[in-house]
């Protein structure tokens, strides 16, 4: 018995291989035209997926006008149409040969199905040897973007040959790039092309030539090489990267960088992957063998991974090591690898339910600037182990606990001296000290609210107790006479408290009213909102002065802190109170949109006596009377302009704590333009600690070309300098899009500027070649990407989820 007539396996890649690397960011289609190079078929049926998938199992219709010849040797001719799931196909003859089983269609050779169409002048072949060849082919991708031609397909079973063939995403009225290949041979089952003597043409000059390259053509992975990257800076010099792909096994893969800088030397970079049921890793390492700028050798190795127990717990690491303490400010290309002082290190078992969490970690730090010692590390947390429990109890009662217990430990400091010297070692270390620490914070509230108005009373009891090692309870106690002015202290007075403790009440009140009126502006309807708010607090005083400093700073002061319990992060210290913060907010929301205007806030603590916990003997307290005000306001002038500002002022010393100004505009055609001020003085020695205006924008000039520009610089009196400078231009076509840029940036701690230039080349649909500039832009230019008008401003400061600060609960 002769199988039924089935539809050419004519999707078996065409060139929708050629693609293999699409880009991961959306492409801009803008440009191209809106017309197809292929029409639908009217005859076609719809695309799905789903009749895709079962098209195996499904019979083949066969219709024409006429039907000819016998019934083992049928010939339809006019208007012959074969359907069978998604797949059509339509020819203006078609002769069969049910016993052996030969085919030819001539005229008019009509295909698709949900990914392909396509046009041929004839197609032949035996359906029982599954062989087949079809000649003059047009093609055109439905499910993404991409046209073409070949001269002839050759199939065999899953593999195939394709001769003369190209491959665009271009229409064919802008052929900007082409890629064109003699040769191109597919196998289905393995899943991968093989192209030969292959050409990249941008317009008619061929800028690629490839005699062999081997690509995939569909979802799985293969081995082989990559797109490579390539820079030039005055850091590295001419910077050029290969990356190899190994396709190890279904869950798991490695990624092989050599990198070539001619300024250092050969660096190795790898990158490996793993994914399973329960949780995914990558390991990521580098090694560059004696660095021709730093005479010796250099690398990093750095893993974060998790792996899921069961629905509540989770356990999970991100560890970091690096060679030497220059080696972040040397390769990382942003200004953060020169700020950076330390890498931490983590791992842990973490846990979550309805009203808890707990967790078990444990954590390290590496210094990573040269011109720092060990003292400025954090402690590292060997072990920790918190929780949290919460729980309400009807609409009058809310509880919860936070307790934690750590050991504390410290690397060894180990000197070094000054700039004169290049900060080299000096011999001598410090022995550093090190303890545990037990924290618990229970808490009782009593949330009240109404359609206007909320009042909620909170209790909390602190207590927090210590086990220290003998050289750190005498180093403390030594610091509490020096501040006492006891000069020659007998060794029973040096002696320090190896167990101190806290036990202390907080007590605070929550209170704030809501009104709103509807108002009109310029024709337009707007809901106007008036809350003020009080926010008490109540602490007594504990002295502290025994206590140590291990993971404990005081908050930067900010609208935030007007509504906390503590002047603290951390444990360490818990400062006395007797405080009301007055705070009033006010917002102009558009009625039709929802879209908030205008929100207005300005709020102030009163202290009504002296709050005397320091971290520190020798710190000045906080005097009763006024803290500094705080203002924030953002204003939407237009849908697409914006003005934001945040003000502190210190009626201590009549001018500002803190000054931001910040402003926005979005061109109709996904331009914008940003610009902003920071300027920030430090309150406890009334200097300027920052000053900083930074402009960027994204013009574009036509919807073709573009220019982008950022200009960050320094105010201040030691500085006065540009931190980073970026010039650029963009050119955009219908599939070709190309970038380039220069930049100068801060390189390293002593404020000399690195010069570098980065080109991308983006064939839509296809790769990007060169350095990733979008990367670049992202970062520099608030909105370069943005999907809307309502922009998020990125951060390189991320919460983790075993950071809980008790200081926060309610």
């Amino acid at each position: 018995m002769r199988r039924a007539f089935r539809l050419l396996p004519l999707p078996l890649g065409i060139a929708i291989c050629l693609p293999a690397m699409a880009d991961d960011k959306p492409l801009n289609w803008g440009l191209c035209p809106a017309t197809e190079v292929l029409p639908a078929f009217s005859e076609a049926p719809k695309a799905d997926p789903a009749a895709a998938a079962t098209r195996e199992q499904q019979p083949t219709n066969i219709e024409g006008n006429e039907l000819s010849g016998t019934s083992t040797t049928p010939q339809y001719q006019g208007n012959v149409v074969l359907k069978r799931g998604d797949q059509f196909m339509g020819t203006d003859n078609l002769r069969l040969d049910t016993e052996s089983g030969n085919y030819i269609a001539e005229g008019n050779v009509r295909y698709s199905d949900t990914s392909i169409r396509m046009m041929a002048e004839r197609a032949e072949g035996n359906q029982e040897t599954d062989t087949h060849k079809i000649s003059n082919i047009q093609y055109q991708l439905v499910s993404r973007r991409g046209n073409g031609g070949a001269e002839s397909i050759d199939l065999q079973g899953s593999v195939g040959q394709m001769h003369h063939s190209t491959y665009t995403t271009c229409d064919p009225s802008q052929p900007v790039w082409k890629l064109v290949a003699p040769q191109i041979e597919v196998d289905n089952e393995a899943g991968f092309g093989t192209a030969r003597n292959a050409v990249l043409r941008i317009g008619k000059v061929p800028v690629f030539y490839a005699p062999w390259f081997k690509f995939p053509i569909d979802d799985r992975r293969q081995t082989g090489l990559l797109y490579p990257k390539l820079s030039m800076s005055g850091r590295n010099g001419f910077d050029y990267t290969q990356p190899i792909y190994f396709n190890l096994a279904p869950n798991y893969d490695d990624t092989l960088s050599p990198r070539y800088m001619s300024k250092r030397g050969l660096m190795l970079e790898n990158e490996f992957r793993y994914l399973y049921a329960g949780g995914k890793g990558q390991l990521d390492t580098a090694y560059l063998p004696n660095d021709s700028l730093r005479d010796k050798d250099r690398g990093k190795v750095q893993y974060s991974g998790y792996h899921n127990i069961d629905r509540h717990w989770q356990a999970r690491a991100n560890m970091a090591w690096v060679s030497d303490e220059r080696y972040t400010e040397d390769f990382a290309n942003r200004l953060f690898g020169v700020t950076a002082s330390n890498l931490q290190s983590t791992a842990g078992l973490y846990g979550s339910g309805r009203s808890w969490t707990a967790g078990l970690m444990a954590d390290h730090w590496q210094l990573t600037d040269y011109t720092l010692t060990e003292q400025s590390l954090p402690y590292s947390r060997q072990p920790r182990l918190f929780g949290t429990w919460e729980e309400s109890y009807g609409n009058w009662f809310e509880t919860g606990v936070y307790a934690e217990a750590v050991r504390f430990t410290h690397d060894d400091i180990n000197l070094k001296y000054g700039a004169s010297r290049d900060y080299e070692r000096t011999g001598v270390v410090r022995q550093m000290y090190g303890g545990s620490r037990l924290d618990i914070k229970p808490y009782i509230s009593m949330p009240l609210a109404g359609a206007s108005w909320y009042i909620t009373p909170t209790l909390a009891w602190r207590y927090t107790a210590y086990d220290l090692e003998r050289g750190l309870a005498d180093d403390i106690r030594l610091k509490q006479l020096n501040a006492a002015g006891i000069t020659n202290p007998t060794p029973e007075q040096l002696r320090g408290n190896t167990s101190p403790s806290r036990s202390v009440p907080i007590g605070s009140i929550d209170m704030g009213l809501f009104f709103d009126r509807e108002t009109s502006i310029g024709g337009k309807s707007y809901l106007n909102t008036l809350e003020p708010r009080l926010f008490y607090l109540n602490t007594p005083y504990r002295d502290q002065s025994d206590m140590p400093l291990f993971d404990t700073r005081a908050f930067t002061f900010s609208w935030g802190q007007l509504f906390r319990d503590s002047r603290f992060t951390g444990a360490d210290r818990q400062n006395d109170a007797n405080q009301l913060t007055t705070a009033l907010t006010t917002r102009l929301i558009r009625q039709e949109d929802g879209r908030e205007k205008l929100s207005a806030s300005i709020g102030q603590i009163t202290y009504f006596e002296d709050s005397l916990i320091t971290l520190n003997p020798n710190d000045p307290v906080v005097r009763d009377g006024k803290s500094a005000w705080v203002a924030d306001v953002n204003w939407a002038i237009t849908d697409r302009w914006t003005l934001g500002s945040t003000y502190q002022w210190n009626p201590k010393y009549r001018k500002e704590d803190l000054a931001s100004i910040r402003g926005r505009y979005l061109f109709p055609n996904d331009g914008v333009i940003n610009l902003s001020y920071r300027y920030r003085r430090n309150p406890s020695t009334n200097t300027d600690q920052l000053k900083q205006v930074d402009f960027s924008f994204l013009y574009p000039i036509n919807p073709r070309w573009s220019i982008v520009g950022r200009y960050y610089y320094s105010l201040l009196e030691a500085d006065r300098k540009p931190l980073e400078i970026i010039g650029g231009v963009q050119w955009d076509s219908c599939c070709l899009a190309v970038r380039a840029l220069a930049r100068r940036y801060v390189r390293n701690r002593e404020g000399d500027l690195n010069n570098s230039f980065q080109i991308e080349f983006v064939l839509k649909g296809l790769s990007s070649v060169g350095q990733d500039t979008d990367r670049t832009l992202r970062r520099a230019i608030l909105g370069y990407n943005r999907d809307d008008l309502y922009l998020v401003p990125p951060s390189n400061i991320q919460a983790l989820e075993d950071d809980y600060d008790p200081n926060l609960i309610p």
